[in-house]
């Protein structure tokens, strides 16, 4: 790649990491109100369990469940994400979350996606609360629950802290992880 070239996407990758940072970004995807927030989780929920009964199956014996309806991915070298989420316990919608998350290396494009993670024991759960932030990869085990996988998944036979299921895949890039992902806790 040339110089110029190279300086085109290094200054891109500055621009777009100043406003994803600087809470440009992460706002414009932001639910503006916790009842929006439910109502878009809610609703995720509906359509996961529509289109996966494996999903609907792991709910009825998860402990809670953190639902992240959108996520909002852009990269270009430099590479953030940005989605806020709710933790429904019992029933109940009142914990609020974000998920964020920082790449660098040989990427371009942008995509939105949900994904949502059935957490299978009370200790789990506590580990997220107490945590100043919960990166996904370390710590409690996650199993991400792909076509495959899930077709061949039995709930009686459940080992792992938690798994989570990716949905609503639109946009550009090509691949998608929540591995490296950081899960805090806001006020809604």
């Amino acid at each position: 790649m040339n110089k110029k070239l190279c300086s085109i996407y290094q200054t891109a990758a500055l621009v777009f990491a100043s406003l994803f940072f600087a809470g440009g970004i992460n706002q414009a995807y932001a639910a503006s109100t916790a009842a929006e927030l439910n109502l878009e989780a809610n609703e995720s929920l509906k359509a996961l369990y529509r289109s996966n009964p494996t999903a609907l199956e792991l709910s009825k014996k998860a402990r809670s469940i953190l639902v992240f309806p959108k996520i909002v991915k852009a990269g270009l070298v430099f590479g953030g994400s940005y989605g806020e989420g709710v933790l429904l316990k019992s029933g109940q919608m009142n914990e609020y979350f974000n998920s964020v998350s920082a790449s660098w290396g040989w990427q371009a494009g942008a995509q939105s996606y949900g994904y949502v993670i059935f957490l299978m024991s009370d200790r789990v759960e506590q580990s997220i609360r107490e945590a100043k932030g919960w990166e996904v990869g370390v710590g409690p085990t996650v199993v991400v629950m792909n076509e495959g996988a899930a077709k061949n998944f039995s709930t009686s036979s459940l080992k792992d802290d938690a798994y989570a299921f990716i949905f609503d895949q639109q946009g550009l890039m090509v691949s998608i992880s929540v591995e490296g992902t950081k899960i805090s806790r806001i006020k809604r």
